[in-house]
């Protein structure tokens, strides 16, 4: 994201704070309609050159100064306590409720991302826009720089990373020229395409850069786009929707870096899924709308025929929404309706939307961006009803919590169905993403830090039967092992939280942290995890343990593992790849919700090395998997002289060399064979001493 100048003069148009979801007269619009500067198709990211890159700027940086917007009058002083602040997590069941325990969200995959120690990347720039999203099989992160591709079912790094101006080379412009950032990954559920983009602001004009995969294949070709802005477009936030690719700005002035207000607008996405030239038609709001979020469609059942997109920025204590309806044939009928004022309880925005974050170990505070709504608007159609859910960060007593909502018939009169402030104890929880299962369970990942605590990865959750604005407790991700210091400030400055498209139940998450304090040296990390309840049944596998280490001409075995969800009661059936040459895997009987045993034997040949062994669990149609490292130790042997000349009735020796490997420490007992007759063997500790009877010349 674009980051740090002085806070402008707020110019709010003062909104009262009505009942909820009461209409009141539309704010100052002025609608802008114009078409894509150029298109035209990408080679494939897979051909593309990986890092370095020339056009990555060298040395350490901070990304685009963070632009602020301000904040609307008649928030709730910090003094005064959140009415909705859920202070602790235990949940005491009655006679008619389950244990939430039983319901708790479950870790699955988690590894690191692009970031510092990552293979081909150094970081040279802060912070690092964490942002991803997950597809049919691949997950795609991109930070400020550069993007990556990962196999979803095993985190390995598919391609990347990538430049992410790489992208548009040979597309001419500033998409080409200059590697910004500020970018957004989606994955369009409905067409199994990406949408990639990134902004363009060290030269003028002022672009967003925009590709749209033609296959579902991230590494693939893509059709590429460019829209130019007369201001300076900060922070783009995107959504998909049936009729078009939504986008989000907030617009500062390119001259006198003064906040001009939100903008919002609409590309033909049936357009750019077929590489044609593309419109966008955009609304520009007056100074008192900023932080807008488009929404963005997770599932596949689409909104109601017709349904506008839906954008909301907070207002004095409200949720403000818009309804944008866009009609591409003819721009002027496009509409951008509202707002309508959804009261909500009273809040202080966290750091007074600047910075105030703690972290141990170092006096240096983190910035919060606590003065928008972040990132994603997730929607939802579950066909009883439309849900909304989105959150931001605000005071919680002596810390900060992450607000959340779920906004239920926001093409209705919009309900508030849900609020609270999560913020069990006192550390400070910011920078969330939040999003909801195709069973209504709802995930919310997001940063911690404390004066005592490194900031680190955390998510909570609820399922529908838990009490009304309430999350379970919280799981740690990852803990983070340093605090950023050298009077950096930034983090984030967002994170992403998305729904595999494929289950419609894992969510995966993405946000940075340190693994040692200091500047410019952040780490990311993607990890998903699932209900149980979402889906129907279904199970996981683990190893224990997940390392282990054999010698040539033995064996070694681990346990496998069925963890059950959902009421899950069938057979695996387990098998094994990734086996080196001479290791063997055996099973013992296929297991349902215990546990089996996995023997590796290796030959006396065997070959040596550290190997990752796949372990794949089958029932019906459910396939999952867990790995194993497995190490084969051994030794070499080696003789000198290796030609021996050996008279008759006299002897000869020659010395026999042991080498190790891979930290084998067993014991070696030498023999012969081969010997001639009349000649005999025997052995000292490393030598082998050859005797002759006979007038027969041995040479060995």
């Amino acid at each position: 994201m674009v980051k740090e100048t002085r806070r402008s003069a707020w110019l709010l148009i003062a909104l009262a704070v009505m009942v909820v979801a009461l209409a009141v007269p539309s704010l100052a619009q002025v609608q802008i309609v114009r078409s894509s500067i150029h298109n035209d198709v990408s080679p494939a990211v897979r051909d593309l050159p990986t890092l370095p890159d020339s056009a990555i700027p060298q040395g350490p940086r901070e990304a685009e100064p963070l632009r602020r917007i301000p904040l609307p009058p008649g928030l709730k002083p910090a003094s005064e306590p959140d009415s909705v602040w859920q202070r602790t997590t235990s949940v005491t069941p009655d006679a008619n409720t389950i244990n939430a325990t039983a319901f708790a969200a479950t870790t699955g995959l988690g590894f690191d991302g692009v970031g510092s120690g990552f293979p081909g990347f150094t970081v040279n720039s802060a912070p690092p826009d964490t942002n991803g999203a997950v597809g049919a099989t691949q997950y795609v992160q991109w930070v400020n720089s550069s993007f990556a591709v990962f196999d979803k079912a095993t985190g390995a790094r598919i391609s990347g990373p990538t430049a992410g101006n790489t992208l548009w080379a040979g597309f001419g412009g500033g998409c080409q020229t200059n590697n910004d950032g500020d970018p957004i990954v989606l994955y369009d559920k409905l067409a199994n395409r990406w949408v990639f983009a990134q902004f363009s602001v060290s030269t003028t004009p002022f672009l967003q850069c925009v590709a749209v995969s033609t296959t579902s294949d991230a590494t693939g070709t893509f059709n590429r786009y460019s829209f130019s802005y007369s201001n300076f477009d900060d922070y783009p936030k995107m959504g998909v929707w049936p009729d078009a690719y939504y986008t989000t700005f907030n617009m500062f002035n390119g001259t006198t870096g003064g906040f001009v207000g939100g903008d919002a607008c609409a590309y033909d996405r049936n357009a750019m899924l077929n590489g044609q030239p593309a419109t966008q038609v955009c609304f520009q709001q007056g100074t008192s709308v900023g932080g807008l979020l488009p929404s963005d469609l997770d599932g596949t059942t689409p909104p109601p025929a017709g349904s506008p997109n839906f954008v909301v920025f907070f207002g004095s204590n409200s949720l403000n929404l818009f309804k944008f309806h866009v009609n591409f044939a003819t721009p002027s009928l496009s509409t951008f309706t509202g707002p309508t004022v959804i009261s909500v309880a009273p809040f202080t925005a966290l750091c007074n939307g600047g910075t105030c974050v703690p972290q141990s170990g170092t006096t240096n505070q983190l910035d919060s961006l606590a003065d928008r709504l972040m990132y994603r608007l997730a929607y939802r159609n579950f066909g009883s009803h439309e849900s909304l859910v989105v959150n931001h960060s605000v005071v919680a007593g002596t810390s900060g919590g992450v607000r959340w909502y779920e906004i239920q018939n926001p093409n209705g009169t919009p309900v508030l169905a849900q609020q609270s402030t999560f913020a069990p104890d006192s550390k400070y929880r910011w920078m969330g993403s939040i999003a909801m299962d195709q069973a209504g369970d709802m995930a919310m990942g997001y940063s911690v830090s404390s004066s005592s605590t490194f900031p680190s990865i955390a998510f909570t959750g609820r399922v529908p039967s838990d009490p009304a604005n309430t999350m379970e407790a919280e799981t740690t991700i990852i803990n983070g092992s340093g605090s950023q210091t050298g009077n950096l400030h930034r983090w984030g400055d967002y994170s992403a939280l998305t729904v595999d498209p494929v289950d419609d139940c894992t969510f995966w998450y993405t946000t940075e942290y340190l693994k040692a304090s200091g500047s410019f040296n952040w780490s990311t990390r993607i990890a998903n995890f699932k209900f149980p309840t979402c889906g129907g049944p279904d199970f996981t596998l683990s190893a224990s343990p997940a390392s282990l280490s054999i010698t040539q001409g033995s064996s070694g075995s681990s346990t496998i593992t069925v963890n059950p969800s959902g009421g899950f009661t069938g057979s695996v059936s387990l098998s094994a790849s990734g086996l080196p040459a001479g290791v063997t895997a055996s099973f013992g009987t296929n297991p349902t919700t215990s546990s089996s045993s996995v023997t590796f034997s290796a030959s006396t040949t065997a070959t040596l090395g550290s190997s990752t062994i796949t372990v794949t669990g089958t029932s019906g149609s459910l396939t999952h998997t867990t790995t194993i490292t497995l190490m084969v130790s051994g030794f070499t042997l080696s003789a000198s002289p290796t030609s021996l000349i050996v008279n008759p009735g006299s002897s000869g020796s020659s010395t026999i060399t042991q080498t190790n490997l891979n930290g084998f420490t067993g014991s070696v007992t030498l023999s012969a064979s081969g010997l001639p007759s009349g000649v005999t063997a025997s052995f000292s500790t490393q030598s082998i001493l050859l005797n002759s009877t006979t007038s027969t010349r041995v040479v060995t």
